[in-house]
């Protein structure tokens, strides 16, 4: 059987201990994405790949004019 409690969840109180409780799994991974290079975290990360093939291509033909 359940206990009840005595008196109701303050809801709002919950709520402001949560929001001043740090970051949320996600924001941690995030965070770790975007700093460390982690693996396995590409949805996180703010990288264009078109971006950074162009100046890769770019910066091979400048060195190479072959």
């Amino acid at each position: 059987m359940a206990k009840r409690r005595s008196q109701p969840t303050n809801v709002n109180d919950v709520k402001s201990k949560n929001a001043n409780s740090g970051m949320s799994y996600k924001e941690v991974e995030e965070y770790l994405a975007q700093t460390t290079g982690g693996q396995n975290t590409k949805q996180y990360s703010n990288t264009n790949p078109a971006t950074v093939r162009r100046k890769l291509e770019s910066k091979n033909s400048e060195s190479n004019p072959y």
